[in-house]
């Protein structure tokens, strides 16, 4: 290896860990925060704010008598309240007892305070992790606006020259002689696009300046990469956004369902592609995998993927939408990552589709590299997706995570008495195994099994 290969691969790594801090980082702190301003809107009193576990490495105090710290390994974080005796919120004996006599302390502690209060601040982390990605997502809704109707041309994407005369600004009324739908109705627009006709060049009737003229331009699903799924036979082979795949084993494709075809048809066996980038060439070898992959009715199916994702021969002209939608939609994608995840999560439990599915730190920290190479956009998503899978993950009721709290305050809520601190001390025991125990399997699963 020459000493450009060794800094290359070195500044890729350094890459990767610090999208990966900056990730986590954004993430625990929102959950903490949840956790200590409706703690202090409560009445609760936090003694540390921490973003990482271990050393500290720097830490001011408040007004309030809260110590901010950042320390050594940012894996994490947490808030600790007055009579919190640890990190997870177990009783602090001693500290409770030194205020036992003082009513007005006492409420200050976790453990004083009245149910509703602790139960609140517990449930603010989750629900501030789910707060922050239907800002994330309604803010990249915003910024790209939604796509006009009637279809319009924003801007034509670079693709191999073949005397395409479409233009921006032209809107799009037939193609091949098909009239385009409005493209915000999906069940329209999916049968518009499998009744085109798979040809490199189509026939497209646009409305141009006023009149309505025939002229030519790409296939409407191009074999185009627009973004590059992490971990995937693509992203290892080194297939980038803005390649266009003009071949596969000698021969030639040009429509994005092609590709699909023979990908799937390859049954895993070794592709030979033929790649176009900006008027070069170049050849790529890679192999499908198999990929479990959500399907309308709730389930999951399996099928061969080298793991690109494919878009229109042009970007659409798009328009404003206003902030009451956007954070509706975002609403909605939050709500449907959660919907999806539980019934992944079934689906593993039950052998349907394969643990590989669990992924670890690595497979997290290389996705966060590779989604903040492809720009700010994929970035910000990914860390709405994780935000709202760390927020599903800590409502689970398991002891140690915000949901085992949970479930401990409405025990509490029914019998009028909080759990024997034996009885506490067996659970979190349990819960913390488990927790470590999903945190070694999916770590095996990045480094060793899949």
């Amino acid at each position: 290896m020459d000493a450009v290969s060794l800094v290359s691969q070195l500044g890729g790594f350094l890459y990767t860990v610090g999208s990966f801090v900056v990730l986590l980082s954004v993430i625990v702190a929102v959950h903490e925060y949840g956790h200590y301003i409706v703690g202090r809107w409560s009445g609760i009193h936090a003694e540390v704010f921490s973003l990482g576990f271990g050393p500290v490495l720097m830490s001011r105090v408040d007004k309030r008598g809260t110590r901010w710290q950042v320390a050594l390994f940012p894996f994490g974080g947490f808030v600790k309240f007055l009579g919190d005796a640890n990190a997870a919120s177990g009783m602090d004996g001693d500290a409770m007892r030194a205020v036992e006599q003082d009513p007005a302390m006492l409420r200050k502690t976790m453990h004083g305070a009245p149910l509703w209060a602790r139960a609140a601040t517990v449930a603010a982390g989750p629900m501030f992790n789910f707060i922050l990605s239907i800002l994330i997502f309604a803010g990249v809704s915003l910024s790209q606006g939604r796509i006009e109707d009637p279809l319009t041309v924003g801007s034509l994407k670079a693709l191999p020259d073949q005397g395409y005369s479409l233009k921006p600004g032209d809107e799009v009324l037939a193609i091949a002689g098909t009239p385009t739908p409005a493209f915000s109705d999906g069940a329209a627009w999916g049968a518009f696009e499998r009744a085109l006709p798979e040809q490199p060049v189509q026939d497209y009737r646009v409305l141009r300046d006023g009149a309505e003229i025939d002229v030519k331009g790409p296939n409407l699903r191009p074999s185009l990469v627009v973004a590059i799924a992490p971990r995937s036979a693509a992203a290892d082979a080194g297939l980038r956004p803005g390649d266009v795949i003009t071949a596969i084993d000698g021969t030639p494709v040009f429509a994005f369902s092609q590709l699909k075809t023979r990908v799937e048809a390859a049954d895993g066996a070794p592709l030979a592609l033929k790649v176009w980038n900006d008027g070069e060439t170049r050849d790529v070898t890679l192999s499908p995998r198999r990929t479990d992959e959500p399907t309308a009715s709730g389930g999951f199916q399996s099928s061969w993927r080298i793991g690109v994702v494919g878009g229109l021969s042009f970007e659409p002209a798009t328009s404003a939408i206003s902030p009451f939608k956007a954070v509706a939609q975002g609403a909605t994608q939050v709500w449907l990552m959660i919907e999806q995840s539980l019934s992944g999560l079934k689906h593993i439990i039950t052998g349907d589709i394969s643990t590989c599915n669990l992924s670890g730190p690595v497979a997290i920290a290389e996705t966060s590299g590779t989604m903040a190479s492809q720009g700010a956009v994929d970035f910000l998503w990914l860390i709405a997706a994780l935000s709202t899978g760390i927020g599903l993950l800590n409502l689970f009721p398991v002891p140690v995570l915000d949901g085992g709290h949970l479930v401990f305050f409405a025990y509490e809520a029914v019998t009028g008495r909080t759990p024997s601190e034996r009885a506490m001390r067996i659970l979190m025991t349990v819960g913390l195994a488990l927790v470590l125990g999903l945190m070694m399997f999916s770590l095996s699963n990045d480094l060793l099994f899949c």
